[in-house]
């Protein structure tokens, strides 16, 4: 008869299995706690809100809470665009890509698109509604290429032509007016890759690097 031997595990083989258990189980570390896309977890923050209903024929509704810093503004909530549900599912899978590269780069938890309220940090909101109101009434084979010039933008660029857009055609019903419709000609138009192409036959008369400003300032 053939004796069975048991093996039985070193203390280094031991040390190494609780290490390696240590690190399935560890959590990452995050520069500070948020809510869905970057949003502080602190008592009413300024940030936007991406309302997406049940359903595939709903519109999704973007909009803007101005939190504690409203201070004795009339409006605490200004709804920004509707988007049409075909609309929201052309642009979500890339913005949210985008969104997510930026928060990871700033130690920060990554968001998903779900049924119900989405929030978004106020800078990153300012950026998707500059994209949201170039394809509102954009005709939907040129959808692509306004993503990709938004793609293209600078966070401050986006930034900017939000705060130009919102003086005065930032509301639910401003769609054919102003900047709106300067937004759907601007990124909706003309490819960035073509753009780029025929700057190239242009003289450069600056090219030092620019100066960009942080994920969250101004």
């Amino acid at each position: 008869m053939s004796t069975a031997t048991i093996s039985v595990p070193t203390h280094a083989a031991r040390a190494n299995a609780g290490a390696g258990l240590g690190k399935r189980s560890a959590k990452p570390v995050y520069a500070h706690r948020t809510l869905g896309f970057g949003v502080p977890a602190t008592s009413d923050p300024h940030h936007f809100v991406v309302t997406i209903p049940r359903g595939n024929a709903a519109t999704v509704l973007i909009s803007e809470h101005l939190g504690m810093g409203a201070g004795a503004a009339p409006e605490q909530v200004l709804d920004r665009v509707l988007l049409q549900r075909a609309r929201w599912s052309a642009i979500r899978a890339e913005v949210q890509r985008a969104f997510n590269a930026r928060l990871k780069e700033h130690n920060l938890a990554t968001g998903t698109w779900k049924v119900g309220d989405n929030p978004v940090d106020r800078l990153l909101g300012k950026e998707l509604c500059v994209l949201a109101w170039a394809i509102e009434h954009l005709d939907p084979d040129k959808i692509p290429v306004a993503v990709r010039n938004w793609l293209a933008l600078r966070p401050e660029e986006r930034w900017w032509l939000f705060g130009m857009t919102a003086i005065a055609s930032g509301g639910i019903q401003d769609g054919e007016q102003g900047w709106r419709v300067a937004l759907r000609y601007a990124l909706g138009d003309v490819a960035q890759n073509e753009l780029v192409h025929s700057r190239r036959l242009v003289p450069k008369v600056d090219a030092r690097p620019q100066q960009t400003l942080a994920l969250f300032d101004d």
